[in-house]
This record gives C-alpha cells, sequence and structure tokens, in this order.
C-alpha cells in the first residue's frame, strides 16, 4: 500500500492526497513535519510530501508522485493522450506554480506571525504574479475546467496553489487574485463542491491546531 508522509495543512501534501483519492488507489497517511535523518531518508531535501511505493521505494517532490500514481495506477486518467494537450496541462501547472503559489508562499511567514512583509518584498511578489495572471488568462478555457471539458492533472494543482496565493494575497497585500482571472473564481467553487475536495478541506482544518503549534514552537526555539 502506498504511505503518504507529511500533513494535511501542506497543499503540496493536498495535491498528492487528491490524487491518491481520485484514482481510487489505497494508502495511509503518516503524519510528520519533517526534520530529522529519517525523515531525510524519505524525502532527501526535507520536504513535504512524499510517498513510500508498493515496491518500498521513496519518491518526494509533488509532481513526481502525481506522475508516478499516474503512469503505474488505473482509474480515470488525469493527462489527456495526445502529446500537445498533455503538455498543455503541463504548461498550465508549472505557470501556476511558478508564478502564483511559490512567489505568495514568500509572505507565509508574515502570516503566520501575523507581521507586515517589507513593500519591496510585496512590490517584487506583486509583479510575478501579475504575469503569472497574464498567462493564465491566455491558457485557462473554464469549459468548464482548465484545460477544456476533462479534468487534468492541472485543475487538482491549481486548486491547492490558489490556497496559499489566495491567503497570502489577501493578508499581505489586500489583493484579492482569484477575482484577477475571470471565471477562475466560479471554477474554484466548483472543485470545492466534490466528496474529495470537501474531505481534505476538512482534514485540513482538522490538522490546523497541531500545524500551527508546531510552527510556534519552531519560531520560539
Amino acid at each position: 500500500m502506498i504511505t503518504l508522509h507529511g500533513f494535511p495543512y501542506s497543499n503540496y501534501y493536498n495535491i498528492v492526497k487528491h490524487v491518491l483519492m481520485h484514482k481510487a488507489i489505497p494508502f495511509e497517511e503518516d503524519l510528520l513535519y519533517g526534520g530529522d535523518e529519517e525523515w531525510l531518508a524519505i524525502s532527501p531535501m526535507g520536504k513535504v510530501p512524499a510517498i513510500t511505493t508498493d515496491q518500498g521505494g521513496h519518491l518526494s517532490e509533488s509532481s513526481v508522485c502525481c506522475d508516478y500514481l499516474e503512469e503505474n495506477y488505473s482509474g480515470q486518467a488525469l493527462y489527456p493522450e495526445d502529446t500537445y494537450t498533455r503538455n498543455y496541462v503541463r504548461q498550465i501547472m508549472k505557470l501556476s506554480e511558478l508564478y502564483l503559489e511559490l512567489p505568495c508562499r514568500r509572505l507565509t511567514p508574515f502570516v503566520f506571525t501575523n507581521s507586515e512583509a517589507p513593500e519591496e518584498l510585496k512590490a517584487d511578489i506583486r509583479a510575478t504574479v501579475e504575469r503569472g495572471i497574464t498567462a493564465l488568462k491566455h491558457l485557462c478555457e473554464f469549459d468548464p475546467y482548465l484545460a477544456g471539458a476533462e479534468l487534468t492533472m492541472a485543475d487538482i494543482y491549481m486548486r491547492y496553489v490558489l490556497s496559499v496565493a489566495e491567503m497570502a494575497g489577501n493578508a499581505k497585500m489586500d489583493w484579492d487574485i482569484i477575482a484577477e482571472i475571470p471565471g477562475l473564481g466560479e471554477w474554484q467553487a466548483m472543485m470545492a463542491d466534490t466528496d474529495i475536495a470537501r474531505k481534505i478541506d476538512a482534514d485540513r482544518e482538522a490538522n490546523g491546531p497541531e500545524f500551527f503549534a508546531y510552527l510556534k514552537q519552531r519560531f520560539d526555539a
């Protein structure tokens, strides 16, 4: 059985968890926050998430884990069959991560400590995110999914990428990033209205107190 290592407050953990649930792959969860040598043996960069495969090997990086699950398990495919559309999907995933999630992630220490972010940092993040918004306006179809009529890996990625962008944008830049892309808000509501999404969101909320206690311990150390 697959073991998913990490914690439910992590958006990258939830990307892999959503794929596991979508494809009805049996798995168990190993709740950990990382940091020791045993964890580094599973995830060499010490990042969440990682998986232990049925064969006992370990993989880290969410995109690597997702591709492994797609390539090795049946169930509804999350990549189109033709190579162009498949890579169109990957393009949306990459741009959403590089130009929405990762820039906004730089604000999370200020969100979690309820402190003010430097104006220079916010300006740099805004410039990067605006480029991502422009690109995604061109790429996303919302018909009703990001790449057309079928749910793809891009939809799962974007759903959890947006959790960081939305949180940081609202909290530290007074910026509703979702509203900048026509159709994204409606798509977001549609994606939230599934049994899988509701389960993952409930698990994330339940993990919140423990996660923030862990962060406080780290900040106070």
